[in-house]
């Protein structure tokens, strides 16, 4: 992922009104992040803990999206939608996201488990013990980072283009 600005993360959102755009908190500390090992940026509002906010680069331009969690905790132990880690060492939560455009101003979303302080990037390029004798540990990792884009990029065309 190339390294974002205040400006380029808060003009890349494309699920929030003009209002919610100018009232974004965006961290200062973008320059600290290992922009190579992301394969999305996200982070929470201290102020407001159930927003949630993702940028990914989407056609080589980056696209933010507001999600929204749940209140309600789920009931069991879920797995992340993006990274699918079975070991997650963090918690999982459901966020709802308003559609782009007309579909989100009638009130069109699209849900999805996510790791609750988005640490899939961190998650997928974690080297796994071995499963079996000749198991290819570095090539399972690039499989994991391979489908987490490929969950990444589906969703947030969903949320985009979809009606």
């Amino acid at each position: 992922m190339h390294a974002l600005t205040p400006a380029s993360v808060r003009s890349s959102f494309v699920n929030v009104s003009t209002r919610e755009r100018s009232a974004l908190v965006v961290p200062t500390d973008l320059a600290a992040n290992d922009w190579d090992r992301l394969d999305y940026f996200g982070w929470r509002d201290p102020k407001t803990p159930l927003l949630g906010f993702v940028v990914a680069e989407i056609d080589g331009t980056p696209v933010g999206l507001q999600l929204r969690q749940a209140e309600q905790p789920t009931r069991s132990r879920p797995q992340c939608s993006w990274c699918a880690d079975v070991t997650l060492p963090n918690d999982v939560v459901f966020f709802s996201a308003r559609r782009a455009g007309k579909a989100g101003r009638a009130g069109n979303t699209v849900g999805t488990l996510l790791c609750a302080n988005f640490e899939c990037s961190r998650n997928v390029r974690r080297l796994d013990p071995p499963a079996y004798l000749g198991h290819d540990a570095a090539a399972a990792r690039d499989r994991r980072i391979d489908a987490l884009r490929a969950h990444i990029d589906s969703f947030f065309r969903d949320l985009r283009d979809g009606a």
